[in-house]
């Protein structure tokens, strides 16, 4: 029997219908008006987005790319950089930066852990010359929130500037970049943003754009260069036209009912999801500080992760993602962002509990997902980010 596909993996998302028509409009070129037109929209729903007045480049690449951008563009060879390392994105950091040459010094993380603000504090004391700090706002590969507003507050004052991968949080959960005191903040279309993979966002705060190199090392990606363009309406190079086609409606779709009752509903899919994973008897790799878009679940000693993921595939069309090194087999990440709602996940779960059950698991609560609605619903009438009241603990 064939099942409706459903993708609930970290990236690449589902896309709603009314974009993947968008992305198939007839092609405008990217140096008329028409393009320009197309451009002023998106830029001022990025800008609200991001919660920034400062610009919002477009950039044809990756979500790494934008992260390498940010990298060349901000640091020169032999600048001193800490990066907080809590997972394979925040090592990824820590990756680019020495492939530009950087001083790297490293805050360690526990994987599953939050990073501390007084240890990125005491880092900046103990490591005098630090000019950037380096942090995820979701780290994807484990379900972490960092507290990036906390860690901003310690930032604020020194030399360095803060850096935010934000490529699995923004349009997830609340990172206003003005507000908070982000100098740069990226993230990446085919997650939160409900596009295809191929585009990546990147703004830059007043100071941030005053330490930006007038030549970065790189052809390719010139920060500098995409800001001269993009007051044109453009982008540097040829632009991803029905990419930037697609994101006009995506973020008009986000955006509707305001990002506060965005975050709201993302935030009760969280607490849905986090409910049915304890009343099926697992546990969330993560405990505190989880983050909004991803729950990475632990996998039953004896049970092969791997295994799960496969048989949600082939056997329940659901799409989910696996742990990525050490983690590999033993946690399963089901993805809530994009273009998926309760019923989506909700078939997520019964994927999972079944696969867990027919690879020699335990079954859980026969009404771990009636458990799971009711906190959706507890979430949806009460305070986005404080836990609802669980009658069931």
């Amino acid at each position: 029997m064939l099942n409706k596909a459903r993708l609930l993996t970290p990236g690449p998302t589902a896309i709603p219908d009314e974009v993947r028509l968008a992305l198939a409009q007839p092609m405008i070129h990217h140096r008329k008006a028409a393009f320009h037109s197309l451009m002023a929209d998106c830029q001022e729903k990025l800008q609200t987005l991001f919660g920034t007045k400062q610009p919002v480049l477009p950039l044809s690449c990756s979500g790494t790319g934008a992260m390498t951008a940010a990298v060349y563009s901000l640091f020169a060879p032999g600048d001193k950089v800490l990066v907080i390392d809590a997972g394979k994105f925040g090592e990824r950091w820590g990756n680019i930066c020495r492939a530009r040459g950087l001083e790297v010094v490293t805050l360690s993380v526990e994987w599953g852990l939050a990073a501390s603000p007084e240890d990125v504090e005491q880092m900046l004391h103990d490591e005098p010359g630090i000019k950037g700090v380096f942090v995820q706002l979701s780290e994807t590969s484990t379900g972490v929130l960092h507290p990036v507003e906390d860690i901003a507050a310690k930032v604020a004052g020194t030399d360095a500037l803060l850096i935010v991968d934000g490529v699995s949080g923004v349009s997830l959960s609340p990172c206003p970049m003005d507000a908070w005191g982000i100098d740069c903040l990226v993230t990446g279309s085919q997650k939160g943003l409900m596009l295809p993979p191929g585009m990546a966002f990147l703004a830059l705060s007043e100071r941030a754009w005053e330490r930006c190199l007038p030549d970065p090392g790189c052809f390719y990606f010139n920060l500098p260069a995409e800001r001269k363009k993009l007051e044109k309406g453009e982008t540097n190079f040829t632009s991803p036209v029905n990419l930037i086609q697609g994101l006009k409606v995506s973020l008009d779709m986000l955006l509707q009912d305001g990002l506060e009752a965005h975050f709201h509903k993302q935030w009760a899919l969280t607490q849905l999801v986090r409910r049915s994973v304890r009343a099926m008897g697992l546990n969330p790799f993560v405990t505190r500080n989880y983050a909004w878009g991803l729950t990475s679940v632990l996998i039953p000693d004896g049970i092969d992760g791997i295994k799960v993921v496969k048989d949600c595939a082939d056997n329940h069309g659901v799409f989910l993602a696996g742990g990525q090194d050490f983690l590999k087999g033993r946690i399963v990440r089901l993805a809530h962002m994009g273009w998926a709602d309760w019923s989506d996940l909700l078939a997520g779960l019964y994927a999972l509990q079944r696969s867990i059950i027919d690879n020699g698991g335990f079954s859980g609560s026969h009404d771990f997902l009636e458990q799971g609605m009711a906190s959706y619903r507890a979430a949806m009438e009460g305070e986005t980010g404080k836990e609802p009241l669980d009658p069931h603990d």
